[in-house]
């Protein structure tokens, strides 16, 4: 179905009841009113794909059963142009946004919820790709979606889709990570390739061509995160997941919170000839480009080699390097080596270089 529906051509033959919505093509005011038509979308296109026993109940909010002890929870809003890039789409970008804001908190996400924001005049199958590729990311993370919302704006005054995501995970016991927790002599690493999500979103929209298609690295790393947590346990000091300003934004936050120096050598950054290319070709620097399926570790120095061996035998973690550490000069500051040997100081971005990449 879904090479039917994001080409445009609507395949009914396994939705629960085709007519109501094979009668409109395209979303309409009505999907939004609370009426039968809104009804309908959510009895024949959410509650399919994203079936569980809180959701079916309807009600005004879902009534979950939790772990006893301290919940973790995050929302963020997905507004990425265009809705499907190479290597995914704003609905598996909306589910494992979620989920990756929770688990590199130390939680292990359980539920989340979506809210949609369409446009009068949004084709349905596009709807329905993005549904169904949200439902395939929450299987692969394990998580379930147990509310939501649906809102249409008159044509003109959105953008097609816009998805809200709220997310709650039960924090792990005995793990305390955060920002704020760097020290000094902490090893940095990263969990693979850098700026492979900004560059994905761009090649589209720019026309570049490359050898090798530049694929967008989204994806839900709670279980990589878990398998980390597992093998050092409190050896893990904070983690991050450097999405929008990329790597450079994340390390200058987490020196700012936690008033330490960050030192990183630039040539043991991991960065994929292809997305070299484009960032030269459109004057971008990747450290600036964001991801959407890598971490950021900050851990004990005698941690460290078992950190990378863990990441490294994960299929998410294959490219993960050792970029650095937490040292004690240069406080809130993120210096880098430079393959010449002198040192630059990388400052945080005042706006966004790449509009609209998630």
């Amino acid at each position: 179905m879904a090479e039917n529906v994001i080409s445009g051509a609507l395949d009914f033959s396994n939705w629960s009841c085709p007519l109501p919505l094979a009668d409109y093509p395209t979303i309409v005011m009505g999907h939004g009113g609370g009426g039968k038509l809104g009804n309908e979308l959510v009895e024949h296109l959410f509650l399919p794909a994203f079936r569980n026993p809180a959701l079916e109940n309807l009600g005004d909010a879902a009534v979950l059963d939790v772990a006893a002890g301290k919940l973790a929870m995050s929302t963020d809003s997905f507004v990425v142009q265009p809705l499907f890039f190479p290597g995914g789409s704003i609905g598996g970008l909306a589910v494992n946004g979620t989920v990756n804001d929770l688990a590199v908190s130390g939680a292990e996400p359980k539920f989340l919820s979506a809210s949609f924001i369409l446009e009068e005049g949004f084709p349905l199958a596009q709807l329905a790709a993005i549904v169904a590729a949200m439902a395939e990311a929450a299987a692969v993370a394990g998580v379930q979606i147990v509310t939501g919302d649906t809102k249409v704006v008159e044509r003109g005054h959105g953008d097609g889709c816009y998805i809200n995501t709220a997310g709650i995970g039960v924090l792990r016991p005995g793990i305390t990570v955060g920002p704020h927790r760097a020290q000094p002599g902490d090893a940095i690493l990263v969990s693979g390739t850098i700026g492979d999500h900004g560059m994905a979103i761009m090649s589209v929209r720019e026309g570049l061509e490359f050898e090798s298609q530049i694929r967008s690295d989204c994806a839900a790393l709670n279980g990589l995160i878990a398998d980390v947590l597992a093998a050092v346990g409190s050896g893990v000091h904070a983690m991050r997941d450097p999405t929008r300003g990329g790597l450079a934004s994340t390390l200058n936050e987490i020196a700012q919170s936690s008033g330490v120096g960050v030192a990183i050598d630039e040539p043991s950054l991991p960065v994929r000839l292809e997305v070299q290319s484009a960032c030269e070709l459109l004057g971008l620097d990747p450290v600036y480009v964001a991801n959407e399926g890598k971490a950021v570790f900050f851990v004990a120095p005698e941690a460290a080699e078992r950190v990378l061996e863990v990441l490294r035998s994960h299929p998410l973690g294959r490219d993960a390097a050792r970029i650095g550490q937490v040292t004690a000069e240069h406080p809130r500051m993120l210096v880098a080596r430079t393959a010449m040997g002198a040192n630059r100081v990388i400052a945080t971005q005042i706006g966004e270089q790449l509009p609209r990449i998630c």
